[in-house]
């Protein structure tokens, strides 16, 4: 640790831990010691680690073929793409490196794609308060949340900010100018914030009377994690685009923009591009992770156990004053407390178990969708001794 603070940049407030392997749901650090890992890579090894799958998978394509640039086609992002558009609302994907790239992409495609369709002007991209939607500049801007502005200011404009669940202040903010909604299904980074069911619909007849495209950012709550394997999927409705990446190859770096056949018209040769984007190695992995995660067993499974841990999660509100709700959907889960949640995060650390915290005070869990029930109960006992200790 002391090595790596004189060599890496201060960007990452890191927990004092160096991991060295993993297995399931489970880490090992320099010192040998085992962890239960409840925070999968920030909902990225939603397969756990080290998955034989993912491993044959990569093994194979890197001794076959690791980089063309996308001058040429690939099998292995032809694959994964008709995959993605068979078990989606999708007609078309464009392939890029991380969460925040995707959104930037989604962001451009919605200006563009209005703009050529309506005329100049529609620029602007509603979004909602608390909402977090990536590191650049562009989705910094759209990013609700002032804490990640500070020192980057001015930041992009055409962003307007709404009320999270607030169908009300989303109609009110629809203008000549609006071209797009942006908006996560449920808010990870936000607290693990996840609206009444009529709110995406209710987004979705928005965007049908004013002709703006829906966008939703599944980055977090995608590929499975909510008990489907795409959350806007509990609502019914059909988006106009998604996000994805973190699980989407369980730790390789990929992100996806999957899009309507009249949304993809909104890009044509070079508009837009990437030159490491859907690259064989990671596309391969995430066609072997796809399988998987879009089973309807593995699914059922899923939310089985997400119901299992909110139940336990909600005895321990019963019996400590200091929760003030357990919340969530799947395997996304969030306990909020009251005071600063970081020293519990410590001490779940120092008793093997790994989470984090968001908005100082929401404890979020986010294990790989393999946990079992038994490891479920570990995390329970083990929060249980914290919070009475609190």
């Amino acid at each position: 640790m002391e090595q790596g603070n004189q060599v890496l940049m201060n960007t990452y407030a890191r927990q004092p831990v160096v991991m060295v392997r993993g297995q399931g749901s489970r880490l090992w650090d320099l010192e040998g010691r085992e962890y239960l890992d409840f925070l999968a890579g920030i909902a990225v090894c939603n397969l756990g680690h080290a998955h034989p799958a993912v491993t044959a998978a990569v093994t194979k394509q890197v001794q076959e073929l690791v980089h063309v640039s996308n001058l040429f086609y690939t099998l292995p992002q032809i694959e994964l793409a008709q995959r993605l558009v068979a078990v989606s609302f999708a007609d078309q994907v464009f392939f890029a490196n991380s969460g925040a790239e995707a959104n930037e992409g989604a962001i451009k495609l919605c200006r563009r794609y209005s703009q050529e369709k309506f005329g100049p002007g529609r620029h602007k991209i509603i979004c909602a308060r608390n909402s977090f939607h990536g590191r650049t500049l562009a989705t910094l801007s759209a990013t609700g949340q002032e804490k990640f502005w500070q020192g980057f200011e001015p930041l992009l404009p055409g962003f307007v900010f709404v009320p999270f669940d607030d169908l009300e202040a989303m109609a009110a903010a629809i203008d000549d100018q609006t071209c797009a909604i942006l908006v996560e299904p449920i808010q990870g980074e936000g607290g693990v914030r996840i609206p009444g069911p009529e709110y995406l619909p209710g987004l979705r007849r928005l965007c049908d009377e004013h002709n703006l495209l829906l966008v939703l950012d599944e980055i977090q709550v995608g590929l499975g994690r909510t008990g489907k394997l795409f959350a806007y999927e509990h609502t019914g409705i059909r988006p106009d685009i998604i996000t994805l990446a973190k699980a989407l190859a369980n730790g390789l770096p990929i992100g996806a923009l999957l899009v309507t056949a009249a949304a993809a018209q909104g890009f044509v040769p070079g508009t837009h591009a990437s030159t490491f984007g859907g690259g064989p190695v990671v596309t391969a992995a995430a066609a072997a992770v796809l399988d998987i995660l879009s089973r309807p067993d593995f699914l059922a499974e899923v939310a089985a156990k997400g119901e299992y841990f909110l139940a336990g999660l909600r005895s321990l509100q019963e019996r400590h004053p200091i929760v003030r709700e357990a919340r969530g959907l799947g395997l996304i889960l969030g306990l909020e407390i009251d005071g600063d949640g970081i020293p519990l995060v410590a001490a779940c650390r120092e008793r093997g178990v790994l989470i984090n915290c968001t908005q100082g005070n929401v404890l979020r869990f986010l294990p790989p969708l393999i946990v079992s029930c038994g490891e479920i109960d570990q995390v329970i006992d083990i929060l249980d001794e914290v919070l009475a200790r609190k």
